[in-house]
């Protein structure tokens, strides 16, 4: 056990030997130190079994175990996070909401103001960000930091803590802490050091050494800028571009179209296509599968039957289908009968929107119309649809014709297009009332 430095010399000399001693003030505590952290673990049992409740354990790593050995209950950080990350959540959405369905809604292409899928990413962003926020700001309070003044700090032994000392301390204010009984049940636990550690009387070293103060102060300042900045830009005007930091491809020397160009005689950027070329594997010469278009001794006409280089069968039919589905039905509808889901909204707002029936025999228009024209419809278009040569392959646009008259031969079979053996067990239509 060290020996008990002096307390009340006002000079810090020895009256008797004239040599310095440090300055002691109130005793704060008990130190003691241990050899290993095995040792560590069985003095904080006794320690708590002996009924001291104000006492720490300190390693330079964690030590397994160190947690029951001194009693301590489970932290309420974890649900003090769970209600910071519920805030984030909460308030990420509200604040999403306020922004996109109340204060300021706008409708693009129909879509709701504001939903709960679209709104995922930010809420999770913002539960992330104020759980991070309240762990880092709740461990620092809920552990009582920073202590840059406290009395432990003083001790020489203390100063091993992050390298290969294990120590015990016992505070002064605990109810069972005695000068002689505490030192001796760390004594008797395996300490290989017991020391005494004071509070110093000077006031200066509870107080936060300045240049900390002075660079939270500066690091508050700098934090803030931005915000000032940005509040700057929210209430001032400038004719003036600008200031691209990070200006990425912004500013690249290049041309749009339509631009003007002196390089050219004509003064134009776009110089459209040059005649007499074909982009590498553009060249489409099969006309029959590029264009439906059949050549023949008398004349040019529309194929009536499906290129050579496709195979007919269940899975050609079912890529049609699909194609069809997303392309063709909202105006064609699934039946084919013209009457998807644009022409009735349309027609639900008191307009009109025409949309050819290609299934119906009573306007045999499509039922007749030869395969390479209704190929060149879907290419190119006809009166107010739109032509799908750019968004469907050639490959699908003969899948969708193949479902189209799959569709027609459903809508209008007669009774020599079921088979014989299956006639009999046919239910026949009621007549009309």
């Amino acid at each position: 056990m060290s020996d008990e430095r002096t307390p009340d010399s006002p000079s810090g000399d020895d009256d008797h030997g004239g040599t310095a001693v440090r300055r002691e003030g109130p005793l704060f505590g008990v130190l003691a130190e241990f050899d290993t952290p095995g040792e560590l673990i069985d003095a904080a049992r006794k320690v708590r079994a002996a009924g001291y409740t104000e006492f720490d354990c300190y390693s330079p790593f964690p030590v397994h175990g160190i947690d029951e050995a001194m009693g301590i209950r489970r932290t309420i950080l974890p649900v003090i996070i769970f209600l910071g990350g519920f805030a984030g959540t909460v308030g990420g959405l509200v604040l999403q909401w306020w922004c996109n369905a109340y204060n300021w809604p706008w409708n693009i292409s129909g879509k709701p103001a504001w939903s709960i899928p679209a709104n995922v990413p930010i809420g999770f962003e913002t539960t992330i960000l104020l759980a991070v926020f309240t762990s880092f700001f709740g461990m620092w309070i809920a552990n009582k930091l920073p202590q840059v003044w406290h009395p432990f700090f003083r001790a020489e032994r203390f100063n091993h803590i992050t390298d290969d000392a294990f120590l015990i301390g016992i505070e002064v204010r605990d109810r069972r802490f005695d000068g002689e009984a505490t030192p001796k049940l760390l004594a008797d636990a395996g300490a290989i050091s017991v020391e005494r550690v004071h509070f110093d009387p000077s006031p200066a070293v509870r107080v936060m050494p300045k240049w900390i103060t002075a660079f939270i102060v500066a690091s508050t300042a700098f934090a803030l800028i931005p915000f000032a900045v940005a509040a700057k830009a929210r209430t001032s005007h400038s004719t003036e571009p600008h200031i691209h930091i990070f200006p990425d491809m912004d500013f690249q020397p290049k041309y749009k179209s339509d631009q003007a160009m002196d390089l050219f005689g004509d003064g134009r950027e776009n110089r459209g296509e040059i005649a007499g070329t074909v982009a590498r594997g553009s060249l489409d010469a099969d006309d029959l599968f590029f264009r439906g278009i059949e050549h023949a001794p008398d004349g040019d006409s529309w194929t009536t039957k499906f290129p050579a280089r496709l195979t007919i069968n269940d899975q050609l039919m079912k890529r049609g289908k699909n194609r069809f589905e997303i392309y063709c039905t909202p105006c064609h509808g699934y039946d084919g009968r013209g009457m998807g889901a644009v022409p009735t909204r349309v027609a639900a707002g008191g307009g009109a929107w025409q949309a050819r029936n290609l299934v119906d025999a009573g306007n045999p228009v499509v039922i007749h119309m030869p395969n390479g024209q209704l190929f060149n419809t879907i290419s190119n278009g006809y009166n107010t649809m739109m032509g799908y040569a750019a968004q469907i392959p050639h490959a699908d646009r003969w899948a969708i014709v193949l479902y189209v008259r799959a569709l027609q031969r459903s809508q209008n079979a007669g009774l020599d297009d079921v088979p014989a053996d299956h006639r009999s067990g046919m239910q026949m239509p009621e007549a009309p009332q």
